[in-house]
């Protein structure tokens, strides 16, 4: 695909995935939704990639969506247009990033708001800038958190400060989300990216698939039981275990060195 609202990139095995409408604050239209959706599937079946950053170009993450650009064939005013288009279109975005087998890292180098924020939290670590910030703005416009923030805030935050979030929609900056769980790491404007790219390139020397099925163990435990998970987990070891990333390990170990995985 010919990419012309993001930016889609592939170095040392990791992809990077650039939201690029800086004029809007890089807000997503349905264009930009589609070349997503490519790009995500570009990083999902290529065996090259083995990590992914998502971040955004210039002054901004994602100002959530684009309503005034959304084209012709969205109506604001159309309750089934609406669903279809969250449900067709939007919501899939955050599922392929949540149930991907590859880690998955946001950038947040600027405003991450509305389903700017969903698209950060859907990813498996988070980098923020110290002058970023989150904001769960739909109760300042009348709607609703959407784009799956109803089930991640509450596991992310605890139940009643998610719905502080939601409630009042404060801005929440760098510092102060990693001290509430929305972020791992908090650094410099300036240093985000770079960041971002150095756990990366360590993810993407792992253990790709033992990564992917731990990833995909902890988000589906989030609704699971203690006796679901384990047995998950038996499932995913005995798969693990066939792998020549295990093999790479183990000698690693005897031989008393750094293993070099393959992601296979």
């Amino acid at each position: 695909m010919n990419y012309q609202a993001i930016r889609y990139e592939v170095a040392d095995g990791v992809a990077t995935i650039t939201l690029n409408r800086p004029e809007v604050l890089n807000a997503a239209n349905i264009q930009m939704v589609r070349e997503l959706h490519s790009a995500i599937d570009a990083v999902r079946t290529d065996a090259g990639v083995r990590a992914a950053i998502l971040t955004g170009s210039e002054r901004a993450f994602c100002a959530g969506a684009d309503l005034a650009g959304m084209g012709e064939g969205f109506d604001l005013t159309n309750p089934i247009d609406v669903r279809r288009w969250l449900v067709e279109f939007f919501n899939p975005l955050i599922l392929k990033i949540f149930e991907m087998e590859k880690p998955w890292i946001a950038a947040v180098n600027g405003v991450a708001a509305g389903g700017g924020c969903q698209l950060a939290l859907a990813c498996d670590l988070v980098v923020i800038a110290e002058d970023a910030y989150f904001c769960e703005i739909f109760a300042q416009r009348g709607l609703i958190v959407d784009l799956g923030g109803l089930f991640l805030l509450p596991r992310l935050v605890g139940l009643h400060k998610a719905k502080e979030l939601a409630f009042f929609a404060e801005k929440i900056y760098g510092p102060q989300a990693v001290e509430l769980g929305l972020a791992n790491k908090c650094v410099p404007r300036d240093d985000v990216l770079s960041a971002a790219r150095d756990w990366a390139k360590r993810l993407a020397q792992g253990p790709t698939l033992a990564l992917g099925l731990m990833k995909l163990g902890m988000n589906r435990g989030l609704h699971m039981t203690l006796h679901d998970v384990m047995n998950y987990e038996a499932s995913a070891q005995a798969l693990a275990l066939q792998t020549h990333d295990v093999r790479e390990g183990l000698r690693a170990f005897v031989e008393k060195r750094a293993p070099k995985f393959q992601g296979r």
